[in-house]
């Protein structure tokens, strides 16, 4: 029952997250991407600064380590670079585009990028991990090539850089795992917001009317999908184990496709449609190991 709660769990993080899909796309057609993003991750931090004051108030605050301010230095560099990518892919396609259906699928694919760097620092390694890339590829060239190879969407490039990217994003968290999850993470929104500021003073070109029009999209990605998600991520993963969260997880994709067909009418033709099932496959796919190191593991606990 405890495991049930969790995939439960995660499974409205996966819905939450799908749907900040569309949230990204209308305000893509308002707003600069670093301006969203700076938005986006600030009110991150005010969401759980609360958790972080009710927790001093506690006592439960551990003190601020230099461990800790470099983590959160280096998770918020790389989290601003690959928030970046996504934001400016997903304003950059046309409005004929199924831009939440294509952008959640492409995204999905940091879990491949995953299991390969994995694979090639010598962990997991496992056939299924190149059958995993070999249907990554054919799934974007079903559902990226649709008019050719020279009609390819900036927008489909942007997106894999971007998964590239919360790929490390994992990796780097990894590293500082064993550091305090709330507080790295508010860290985390806090670099990278500022470096988003930053760059939206310099590239970004904003009024209040346009801030205004794209504020109901910005708060649900900085509240929602960023604080209430990150929030019931954890809980969640406190029941259900790695693997199976993974796996649930996964399904932000095709939230983010069901979401834009009903939100905002968009429809993958059959082709994309088809390559959206292949990159899905390949990300299962590429979950599998651990998902069966995990049942192996359990299988051999003692009773």
């Amino acid at each position: 029952m405890k495991k049930l709660k969790g995939i439960l769990i995660l499974l409205l993080v996966a819905l939450i997250w799908g749907v900040a899909f569309v949230a990204q796309d209308k305000a893509g057609d308002v707003i600069g991407a670093f301006t969203f993003n700076a938005s986006r991750n600030f009110l991150a931090v005010a969401f759980l600064g609360i958790f972080l004051l009710k927790r001093k108030s506690h006592g439960q605050l551990p003190p601020a380590s230099k461990q800790l301010w470099l983590g959160g230095l280096w998770i918020g560099l790389v989290l601003f670079i690959a928030e970046s990518f996504q934001q400016s892919a997903i304003a950059s396609y046309p409005a004929t585009a199924a831009v939440s259906g294509r952008s959640g699928f492409l995204a999905s694919t940091y879990v491949i990028f995953v299991a390969v760097m994995a694979w090639i620092v010598g962990r997991n390694r496992n056939f299924l991990t190149a059958v995993a890339v070999v249907l990554s590829i054919c799934g974007m060239y079903f559902l990226c090539l649709t008019r050719g190879l020279n009609e390819i969407y900036f927008g489909d490039i942007l997106n894999v850089a971007s998964a590239f990217f919360f790929a490390l994003h994992i990796l780097v968290i990894d590293r500082y795992r064993r550091l305090d999850s709330l507080m790295i993470s508010c860290l985390q929104f806090v670099v990278a917001g500022s470096l988003a500021l930053l760059c939206a003073l310099v590239f970004d070109s904003l009024t209040w009317a346009n801030f205004l029009e794209s504020l109901v999209p910005i708060i649900y990605a900085g509240v929602i999908s960023s604080g209430v998600g990150y929030t019931l991520q954890i809980v969640g993963q406190k029941y259900a184990d790695p693997a199976s969260s993974a796996l649930v997880l996964s399904l932000e994709s095709v939230f983010a496709a069901l979401a834009g067909f009903i939100l905002l009418g968009e429809v993958l033709t059959g082709r994309e449609f088809f390559g959206g099932i292949l990159v899905f496959l390949a990300v299962i796919c590429a979950q599998i190991p651990d998902i069966l190191m995990v049942y192996r593991n359990q299988k051999n606990m003692p009773r």
